[in-house]
């Protein structure tokens, strides 16, 4: 590894903590005070809505489920009637039923995966009112649900967790909006498109036309990365200038991808008051973070031993010597499609820079394994959080088997309800990965979307479900979209999102419901490293022994053939 490489990381990690920290401070702020700045908006918005009474966890997920189903409908229905519709100044037909449905499920659910190329499938209309905003609506709800539980956790004796409407209010007008605008500035000034104008036409130095696609595209993008959306206006993502001109947007974006799911843990330990049990589940968060890129950046620095050996990837550039070069962004290198192929799985966000389908054996299996777990390294804006929230109970519970004593977290007693929970928002999930993977192997069907033989069309199944259940929404290039792709994809997505979130809110109901209990001798402490130590532990053996059997089919294999 080159010293460049080393110091993009490096500078990576320093701005994201520096700007993590002050943002989640402000984020605890949003969700607790009574009253912020424009609070005429907020009170005309809840009066429209029905108010701010606060909600039991099973109105709070009721709430919720009814305005997802609601939008689902709205995003599909758009999809189909785009071609009567206006802002299609390129006369772009319906979308396909089969597609529309998936795509969906996928905004939303904050997923993102793209069975479609956007400058080519989508109108701007489309891409707008029915994607975008999306993109805004679909974080919003993960982190209003995050915020619930968090109130469960720190509330006594209380049935209720919060409001929906204002807590989704406030995640989008104070938190998403802001940083949104000034990131699409940011990006408009270098150079990203942001334009209700048709395709451009173009003449190339041989006198051959060339149509060249754009659009609403700074607005799209920007929130994309906040929101860990991933879905790109363009079908190649970050990969295209128009979406990602230079290195400073590519830094930008970077920090985007995990700027919120990082503040929200400091936003945590704000709002339950234990900053240094917050540090320690950051720090568990980075030590899997940096694990994975120390795995996946040499990996692909140093490149396939066949293709080294064939002269295909020594190849000098910018500064780093040698490596897998294939479906890398040469603008940028090894180094940075490496962290972003790290962090765009570490979050659920999906987007690339890069082609997933070429990282070498190591390089793929990293990003695979990142969203395997649950997507908890950092995770999505809400679901990053609450997801770790399962993994943290399953280890405070292992703890107390260790010491002979009912197990507490931040002083509520951990029983029988709350660890079923947990099962079920930490195994369901990859249970349903693997099963539909399996169908998409044995099924002529399923077989029909996998375009690559042998280990790595296995490889492209599996994670295509795992990306999907998991709402990651990033894919290896060779998987198709077929009709039992885009059915079964869409299930994944859709009970991958809500059965997850649903047994989040289980939990902070629960806990809300708990006294406190007072700190004993023998109760475990959560603020030092030798939790982080065991949660780190608990989440690599939970998920490595699931994902472990499968990796020897797809990417062990692969590996072991070059």
């Amino acid at each position: 590894m080159s010293g460049q490489g080393i110091g993009q990381v490096l500078l990576y990690c320093a701005l994201l903590v520096a700007l993590a920290y002050p943002l989640g401070l402000w984020m605890a702020r949003v969700y607790t005070v009574p009253r912020l700045p424009f609070a005429a908006l907020e009170n005309g918005f809840l009066r429209l809505v029905g108010g701010r009474r606060e909600q039991s966890w099973k109105s709070y997920a009721k709430t919720l489920l009814i305005f997802s189903a609601a939008f689902s409908v709205v995003v599909y229905g758009i999809q189909r009637l785009q071609a009567h519709l206006f802002l299609n100044p390129d006369h772009l037909g319906a979308v396909p039923s089969h597609i529309a449905l998936n795509t969906a499920a996928s905004f939303v659910t904050n997923t993102n995966w793209q069975f479609y190329g956007g400058e080519s499938t989508m109108s701007y209309l489309t891409q707008i009112s029915a994607l975008a905003v999306q993109q805004f609506v679909s974080a919003a709800v993960g982190m209003a649900v995050l915020a619930a539980v968090i109130r469960g956790i720190s509330r006594r004796s209380a049935s209720e967790l919060g409001n929906f409407w204002m807590d989704l209010y406030r995640s989008m007008f104070y938190i998403l909006l802001p940083l949104t605008l000034v990131l699409a500035v940011i990006l408009v000034s270098q150079g990203v498109p942001q334009t209700f104008s048709g395709h451009a036409t173009a003449k190339t130095v041989e006198g051959v036309a060339q149509t060249i696609a754009r659009g609403p595209v700074a607005l799209m993008v920007a929130i994309k990365q906040l929101g860990t959306n991933g879905g790109g206006f363009f079908n190649a993502n970050s990969a295209v200038p128009f979406e990602n001109p230079n290195g400073l947007t590519n830094l930008l974006e970077l920090l985007s991808i995990l700027l919120i799911p990082a503040a929200q843990v400091f936003m945590f330990g704000k709002m339950v008051l234990q900053r240094r049990h917050a540090w320690m589940v950051f720090a568990a968060m980075f030590a899997m973070f940096a694990i994975g890129l120390a795995i996946a950046l040499p990996s692909e620095q140093h490149g396939s031993q066949v293709l080294r050996a064939s002269g295909v990837n020594i190849i000098q550039g910018h500064g780093q010597s040698g490596g897998n070069m294939t479906d890398k962004e040469v603008r940028f290198g090894i180094a940075n499609t490496a962290l972003w192929a790290t962090a765009t799985t570490d979050a659920s966000n999906g987007s690339v820079s890069g082609g997933h389908d070429a990282l070498t054996a190591g390089g793929g299996a990293v990003p695979l394994v990142n969203i395997f777990v649950g997507e908890v390294i950092f995770g999505g804006v809400g679901s990053g959080l609450y997801g770790m929230f399962f993994y943290i109970l399953i280890a405070v519970f292992v703890a107390g088997l260790m010491v002979g004593r009912t197990p507490e977290y931040l002083g509520k007693k951990i029983e029988a309800r709350e660890i079923k929970y947990a099962a079920v928002g930490a195994l369901f999930v990859p249970t349903v990965a693997l099963a539909l993977t399996a169908m998409s192997v044995v099924t002529h069907s399923g077989l029909a979307s996998i375009y690559n033989p042998g280990a790595h069309g296995f490889t492209e199944a599996l994670y295509a479900y795992t990306s999907q259940t998991n709402n990651n929404g990033s894919a290896f290039a060779g998987y198709g979209a077929t009709s039992f792709s885009a059915y079964f994809g869409a299930i994944a997505m859709y009970v991958g999102r809500f059965v997850p979130l649903l047994a989040a809110l289980a939990i902070g109901g629960s806990l809300a419901a708990k006294k406190t209990a007072p700190v004993s001798a023998g109760t475990f402490r959560t603020d030092g490293p030798t939790f982080a130590v065991l949660l780190v532990g608990v989440i690599v053996l939970t998920a490595g022994l699931m994902v472990f059997p499968a990796l020897t089919l797809g990417p062990i294999v692969e590996g072991l053939m070059h």
